[in-house]
């Protein structure tokens, strides 16, 4: 599901108190993702370096003048644009001091925006709706500018994007409670006039948003009722010549979004993709009046994906550049970064994963700051209630500690009283409103459990790591950690849950997984239902021996019908029928609880050029072993055929294959100097080359569907027909 992360200050605003407006008037980006410049609302320029959160140089205009734009960059003169006093363009260089001695130039016409993106020349947009290229304006600043507009129509927004090659402006119009839609294409000139449905009497959409996907140009615009439409138009549909006559733009209802006591005041809705939505402004549906959120949207389900609340008040302002929202809010200016993955009904109901299967997450509360100032008692979380958690809540008599406070109790408390504070923290608070403190939580207790080997305290860390709220590169330490504790629960938590584990420390895990004893890899408890999955396997009798999955282990296959000689001995038929299905019955190599550990460390996201190096330090043992183990999963996958089961969490043939193939290049010199691995090698390589053979066949059906997909739709023959189709 979309996810809003920790946002963090960009600047401090003094917005004027008469003003309902904030004191920043647009926010652009400049060289690449971690730089912005942002305007303000009257006469400074400012670049920013996110990531840092600092500035990187500022830029001012004397006092009586003002900035009557937002200032761009233009990546291809490495130059800022500016507007002051409507009519002056002013161009700059970083390394220029002084904005009032840097270029400037005087036009004929009041100009409404400057826009660029990336790549391409400046483009500048009148008052009056001309439009003109930067350096085509600039060959001749006092030439004359046409009227587009009508004489009470004005500018409300505009934007401008890159289609297919081409620059469009696009930019909207009111005129006497009529809203109209302009696309101008450049080179070749075009333009094309579009009537907005009306929604209601004196209703004026608050905002609108644009983007270009799938050679159309979709508009999105919200209004104060909460309804958030999109119109749609085909970038190859517009006219050759200037149309004056306003053709009718369709449109549909995407979202109905709760707008309280009251209709919307400052709220905006932008595009963030295909199916996503993000909205400021508008109330949360759990949350109370007078609350000021921003929300991520599906609009493919009609679903609240994430939301945060906003302290202070909003202005209705909201940009979006590399996965980072800007958002001014009371007097700060943050940045919140939020991830949307590709959208499908799994995402929608949260059940992508397939580590367990779960009763539905009830819906989060949301607790305001009225109701923790006043320590009313928030509706916990039903996800991460704990028989033992209950327990606690109803015998506890005193308020719950804050979470600075847990972070030093965390340091010189005893681990009971640890793991009840902090399961009391998590116990009252939603998920998502602890996701900064999660992370705290855990480098806290991590860092004291590594200076003092009396400490540990699992059943805390693994509900910490359940929270989904941690990564690898939050708490490095972590995994090690329960390594070095052999705390292998936690383990298996984190190959699951960390997407972003180093191959270094997936290698520790290996190495630790295949060299423990079984007998210490069974005392402990892991995750069921990857246990399950192996028991399972384990004990599922051999099905019907055939061709599946492009292998059948008990025939003298191709690869086989071939005497293999090793130095002067010659293998007859007989001896390799005997090796070739003695696979076919062997036992799982290792005990069941390794095994499932195993198995986390084959569904663990890799690359295999910083793997291959962490791999060639497992002796010559570990990896027949390893490989004994590879064998035995795919031999059980071919013969059994084995059903998917949904819930269980198990790897995948081709991560079986993928695994194989990675440690014999990182050890085949190794293996085939070591005598024990001859009839290994000999299956992994028959295993190996089925699977060619399978990818091969399913490529030849691939391109016959194709070809198939291909073929024009034959007339309609009548209810009922015979149809015989050869492929050749």
């Amino acid at each position: 599901m979309a996810a809003l992360y920790e946002g963090y200050t960009l600047c401090g605003l003094v917005p004027a108190q008469t003003l309902s407006n904030s004191a920043v008037q647009g926010v652009e980006q400049e060289r690449d993702s971690d730089h912005v410049v942002v305007t303000d609302a009257t006469r400074c320029v400012t670049l920013y370096k996110v990531s840092d959160q600092k500035p990187l140089g500022s830029w001012t205009v004397k006092q009586g003048q003002t900035l009557t734009c937002s200032a761009v960059f233009n990546s291809q003169t490495k130059e800022y644009v500016a507007i002051t006093d409507n009519k002056v363009i002013r161009i700059w260089k970083e390394e220029d001091i002084l904005l009032d001695k840097a270029f400037k130039a005087t036009v004929s016409s009041d100009v409404w925006r400057v826009h660029c993106v990336d790549g391409a020349e400046p483009v500048v947009l009148f008052q009056r709706g001309a439009v003109r290229l930067l350096d085509s304006l600039l060959s001749a600043p006092q030439q004359p500018i046409e009227e587009v507009l009508s004489q009470e129509e004005a500018i409300r927004w505009s934007t401008n994007i890159v289609a297919e090659t081409q620059q469009f402006v696009i930019f909207t119009t009111e005129q006497k409670g009529d809203h109209f839609l302009y696309l101008q294409r450049l080179n070749p000139n075009t333009l094309q006039r579009y009537r907005l449905e009306r929604e209601e009497p004196g209703v004026a959409p608050l905002s609108f948003s644009a983007s270009y996907r799938d050679k159309h140009i979709r508009l999105l615009y919200l209004y104060p009722n909460g309804h958030v439409y999109q119109s749609v138009v085909s970038v190859r549909g517009l006219q050759t010549e200037e149309g004056t006559q306003a053709l009718s733009l369709p449109r549909s209802l995407l979202l109905a979004l709760p707008v309280g006591e009251g209709p919307l005041e400052a709220a905006s809705a932008l595009i963030l993709d295909e199916a996503h939505v993000a909205v400021v402004g508008v109330p949360h549906p759990s949350a109370g009046a007078g609350k000021d959120f921003l929300c991520i949207w599906n609009t493919n389900f009609q679903t609240l994906q994430a939301g945060k609340e906003m302290a202070g008040k909003i202005y209705g302002q909201l940009w979006c550049y590399s996965n980072k929202l800007f958002i001014p809010h009371g007097k700060t200016l943050s940045v919140i970064p939020f991830v949307c993955p590709k959208s499908s009904l799994a995402y929608a109901l949260g059940k992508l994963r397939q580590t367990k299967t779960e009763d539905p997450k009830a819906p989060a509360s949301v607790p305001s700051w009225n109701s923790i100032l006043h320590e009313e008692k928030a509706q916990p979380s039903r996800t991460m209630e704990t028989r033992k958690t209950r327990t606690n809540r109803k015998t506890q008599s005193i308020p719950c500690l804050t979470t600075d406070q847990v972070l030093e109790l965390i340091k010189t408390a005893t681990v009971e009283d640890v793991q009840k504070e902090v399961e009391g923290l998590l116990s009252r608070s939603d998920i998502q409103d602890l996701q900064p403190s999660v992370g705290q939580l855990v480098s806290v207790l991590v860092s004291r459990s590594l200076a003092d080997p009396a400490f540990y305290t699992p059943s805390t860390l693994a509900q910490l790591v359940h929270t989904q709220c941690l990564c690898h590169s939050v708490c490095p330490d972590l995994v090690l950690l329960a390594l070095e504790r052999k705390d292998y629960f936690l383990c298996q938590l984190c190959l699951q849950f960390f997407p972003d584990i180093p191959e270094a420390v997936t290698c520790a895990c290996l190495k630790a997984f295949i060299s423990m004893p079984d007998v210490d890899a069974e005392k402990g408890s892991l995750e069921p239902d990857s246990v399950s999955f192996m028991e399972t396997l384990i004990t599922r009798e051999r099905g019907q021996v055939g061709l599946q999955n492009g292998f059948r282990p008990t025939s003298l296959d191709v690869e086989h019908s071939d005497a293999h000689r090793g130095g002067d001995a010659i293998i007859t038929n007989a001896e390799e029928k005997e090796k070739t299905s003695t696979p076919t019955e062997q036992m799982c190599p290792v005990g069941l609880h390794k095994a499932v550990l195993l198995n986390e460390v084959l569904q663990t996201a890799y690359s295999d050029t910083f793997l291959l190096p962490h791999l060639k330090d497992l002796s010559s043992q570990h990896v027949v072993l390893f490989l004994q183990y590879l064998q035995f999963l795919y031999l059980k996958y071919s013969q059994d055929a084995l059903p998917m089961m949904p819930g269980l969490r198990s790897p995948s043939l081709p991560q079986i294959m993928d695994w194989v193939c990675l440690v014999l290049d990182a050890h085949f010199t190794v293996l085939v100097m070591t005598p024990e691995a001859k009839g290994l090698l000999l299956n992994l390589h028959s295993f190996v080359k089925s699977q060619v053979r399978l990818v091969s066949e399913l490529g030849k059906i691939e391109s016959s569907l194709q070809e198939l997909n291909k073929m024009k739709e034959k007339r309609d023959i009548g209810q009922y027909s015979i149809e015989v189709i050869e492929l050749f």
